[in-house]
């Protein structure tokens, strides 16, 4: 408890240009993981290079809280691919195996998705009249995953006050670093 009264008072006896310079410091630390991430959409031609998977549907290939590094490619769809894409009505992402590619004569594609671990295609998971997703539906394929290390995103989304602790901390711990 002591530690917290000694950053209040830190925080509280901080001229203000010293507390200018630790909120740049923290912009500064925001607006570089956010040219980081644009950077990467943009070398990976991906709106999301990155992904958490968040459900067992693609066990034994993933498991819940593994990262999977995304990359869209100019090289055609392929069954065995593994894609991460959207529907209509679902606001979150879905990781699933295309297992049916149906190549039109106009250059559009048709696929067909199934987790590895469901037991159905996943025509129930797209819109009512939708029997196919199609190449502006995929967010990017996986090519590259860490095991597990998502578990943190999975807890801040599950436990919201963790996150909030989280940033809390981080905040304060910006805020009192001396130089």
């Amino acid at each position: 408890m002591d530690t917290f009264v000694d950053m209040y008072h830190t925080l509280r006896d901080m001229r203000q240009r010293q507390m200018a310079h630790q909120v740049l410091n923290l912009a500064m630390i925001v607006c570089s993981a956010l040219m980081i991430w644009k950077s990467l959409m943009v070398v990976t031609s991906s709106e999301s290079p990155v992904v958490v998977v968040l459900s067992g549907s693609m066990e034994p290939a993933f498991h819940r809280g593994d990262i999977l590094f995304l990359h869209m490619g100019f090289t055609p769809f392929r069954a065995g691919d593994i894609v991460v894409f959207k529907v209509a009505d679902r606001e979150i992402p879905i990781v699933h195996r295309v297992i049916k590619v149906h190549e039109k004569p106009d250059g559009r594609v048709d696929m067909l998705t199934k987790g590895d671990n469901n037991a159905v295609d996943d025509r129930g998971l797209y819109s009512a009249s939708q029997k196919w997703i199609n190449k502006e539906h995929v967010i990017g394929r996986a090519k590259g995953y860490l095991p597990y290390i998502g578990m943190v995103t999975i807890i801040m989304n599950d436990y919201p006050i963790v996150k909030y602790i989280l940033v809390g901390l981080m905040g304060l711990f910006v805020l009192t670093t001396k130089e």
